[in-house]
């Protein structure tokens, strides 16, 4: 397989597995998204990490594949291309993205799916499809723009340049940026410490977050409200606020 999936403590990780570069060819795009649709059914996975190993993340899609593609090819393909990185950006739990090396492509487009970026120092990032006569067709024209903002997105989108770790922290584009050999090591306890919180409550904080920016500021308040109240029957619910009574903030224990 191109892409595994191992769980240990409550974390999945996603594991892209085609080297030497984890090139996104359509057998990996397909599992992929078979393997995000399993951690979202999964109760014994409450968050996951996507990490392509500790020399690269993913150096884009497989061009040779694609260049063997017309254009009827790609508007049948092009859907279920985007429907794969969908599913990861949809899993209903807190997901990041492990990056070391290259992510450019579809490997930065599937790094932009998490909700949390730690990259290696020497990572670089970028969307160089613009070089090949094309654009970014696995999100990367929405996603990238959503979280850097369209100015820096357009820079980056029309060029094709290669963004360092530095770069990529300071505009926004990863979160964190540690020593190469640590990247899995952070990433996998950020997901640890989520995977012990309380599973109802953080899968509402994502889809309220993810549908604001999607809509328009009275629907996604009305996701949240509905959601807020919503939290109100869970088990998990009562178990923080009697915590926090009892014993004082940050001590609960959630099931």
């Amino acid at each position: 397989m191109t892409v595994n999936l191992e769980v240990a403590d409550g974390v999945g990780t996603i594991r892209l597995d085609r080297p030497p570069m984890n090139a996104l060819d359509i057998a990996t795009q397909d599992r992929l998204r078979e393997l995000a649709e399993e951690v979202t059914r999964r109760d014994d996975v409450r968050a996951v990490v996507v990490w392509g190993g500790e020399k690269v993340f993913a150096a884009g899609a497989d061009i040779k594949e694609m260049q063997a593609m017309d254009h009827t090819a790609m508007v049948v393909r092009g859907k279920a291309l985007q429907d794969s990185f969908t599913a990861v950006a949809r899993i209903p739990k807190p997901v990041v993205a492990a990056v070391t090396g290259y992510a450019l492509g579809g490997g930065c487009e599937l790094a932009l799916c998490a909700d949390f970026r730690i990259a290696a120092d020497n990572a670089k990032l970028g969307q160089p499809e613009i070089l090949l006569g094309l654009i970014p067709g696995a999100g990367g024209t929405q996603r990238l723009a959503r979280l850097v903002g369209p100015s820096k997105a357009k820079d980056l989108i029309f060029t094709g340049r290669h963004v360092k770790a530095e770069e990529a922290l300071a505009i926004g584009l990863v979160d964190r940026v540690v020593p190469a050999a640590e990247v899995y090591e952070q990433a996998h306890a950020w997901a640890a410490r989520l995977a012990a919180g309380p599973a109802l409550a953080l899968r509402a904080a994502k889809e309220s977050v993810d549908t604001g920016l999607e809509t328009d500021i009275d629907t996604g308040l009305a996701v949240e409200r509905n959601w807020f109240a919503g939290l109100f029957a869970t088990e998990d619910r009562e178990i923080g606020m009697r915590s926090f009574v009892e014993e004082g903030p940050g001590k609960a224990k959630f099931r």
